[in-house]
């Protein structure tokens, strides 16, 4: 079976950032047989999330490649050039170009590497090829849509898979209910739903606030926007806040114990969590408003209030809400409830499970390096589940392409060995059949 020098699990914006860096890097230090597996069927970034009007919330310059090598072909600038959009985006005058208009950049990249990656096949499986006492190499198993399953052997490992809705408790009996969905499946679950007339949303974040706008602005909807808190709090994008998503911030949050590491999280939660764009919140306030002025009570915005019961029968989804004030709860009934909950990071633990006598509860070095016991020879990083080591930026853009530049610099100390050990761990056999 061939050996790949590089097994990438995924293949959203960390991934292909990783697959420009290799070639890049590849250049000057030799190529990276690297190799990546996709679930979906092709590029997707956040489908159900491109609504009309919504706009990035981070500047284009932060793209793929530009912090790292702002001379890249594969820049954000240069999709532009090659578009014959570059003079037109320049007289927009903003830093923050369409959330469509990006997805059309990362697909632009990712077809680049399209070769490189195996669509349609879902990991399930990590498995370790032992030489001995000794884990010389990883097996990936994965599994495509007709239910075959495919191996791979690595000598190292990148694990780039995003996140994995979270579903609140109360929830999680109806995940079969095709009435309530994540935000993460939004337009695809509402195009499914027979003209829905009430619906709920649930969350106080960026997600919440433009899944309520875009139903606010639907036809004969019905919206109640629950959320524990009382008022959005925006998001702090001022210049000295957003030095934190700068990558040396991200080595000032490593070097820190771990105690300081989460009172540093927990003092910049805003920047990235229940904090929506400012525009947006006063949008959601104007719809408020000129309900007062009309005297309708077409949408409700139930503030500190919370999901206690959920119940599902033929006539809809009954929420019953508590008021955390008073402590008064009531029911209604709805054709949809969406969760704008956010997503969990703990999809790496379970693919890695089968290698925990070796790696443990997957802590990782300044590189993003999984640190292994002894006789563990194969490089395994995370890209995007470093938040508590690495910070808040870890799940974003901000440092994406930086944190590229580390893994190949990681890469090109680790693979050499891992190459060396694993072929001579190969040829033994070989040689001794030859023998025989």
């Amino acid at each position: 079976m061939h050996i790949h020098d590089l097994i990438g699990i995924g293949f959203g914006p960390s991934n292909i950032a990783l697959a420009i860096a290799l070639e890049e890097h590849g250049q000057r230090h030799g190529k990276v047989d690297a190799c990546f597996i996709e679930r979906q069927g092709g590029f997707a970034w956040h489908p159900d999330m491109l609504l009309d009007h919504a706009h990035m919330q981070i500047s284009f310059l932060k793209d793929l490649v530009t912090p790292r090598n702002p001379s890249s072909r594969y820049s954000f600038l240069n999709y532009l050039h090659e578009k014959s959009r570059l003079q037109d985006f320049i007289n927009l005058k903003t830093f923050f170009p369409s959330r469509h208009e990006f997805n059309d950049y990362l697909a632009w990249t990712a077809s680049h590497f399209e070769h490189q990656c195996a669509f349609g096949e879902s990991v399930f499986e990590v498995l370790p090829e032992m030489q001995g006492k000794d884990v010389s190499l990883l097996r990936v198993r994965s599994r495509d849509a007709s239910g075959q399953v495919h191996e791979r052997l690595t000598r190292s490992l990148v694990i780039g898979v995003g996140g994995a809705p979270n579903i609140p408790p109360s929830f999680a009996g109806l995940q079969d209910d095709t009435r309530v969905f994540h935000s993460s499946r939004y337009l695809s679950e509402l195009g499914r739903q027979q003209a829905p007339r009430r619906l709920a949303v649930i969350g106080a974040g960026q997600s919440a606030a433009e899944i309520f706008l875009d139903l606010a602005q639907r036809d004969g909807t019905e919206v109640d926007l629950i959320t524990r808190c009382w008022a959005f709090k925006p998001s702090d994008d001022s210049p000295f806040v957003n030095e934190i998503f700068n990558p040396e911030y991200t080595d000032y949050v490593f070097n820190n114990a771990t105690g300081q590491r989460a009172a540093l999280l927990e003092e910049y939660m805003n920047t990235n969590y229940a904090a929506p764009d400012l525009e947006l919140i006063q949008q959601i306030f104007e719809v408020f408003y000129r309900q007062k002025v009309t005297g309708s009570q077409r949408h409700r915005f139930r503030r500190r209030h919370e999901v206690e019961a959920v119940v599902a029968d033929d006539a809809g989804v009954h929420l019953r809400v508590a008021n955390l004030d008073t402590g008064d709860s009531d029911s209604t009934c709805y054709d949809g409830v969406v969760l704008a909950t956010g997503y969990q990071r703990q999809v790496h633990r379970d693919l890695l499970a089968p290698l925990q006598p070796w790696l443990g509860e997957c802590s990782v070095n300044r590189h993003y390096q999984v640190q292994a016991a002894e006789g563990f020879r194969p490089a395994v990083f995370l890209q995007g589940c470093c938040e508590p080591t690495h910070g808040l930026s870890d799940t974003l853009l901000s440092v994406m392409a930086v944190r590229t530049a580390e893994i190949c610099q990681a890469l090109q100390h680790a693979l050499p060995r891992a190459s060396a050990r694993a072929s001579a761990a190969h040829a033994e056999p070989v040689a001794a059949m030859a023998q025989g």
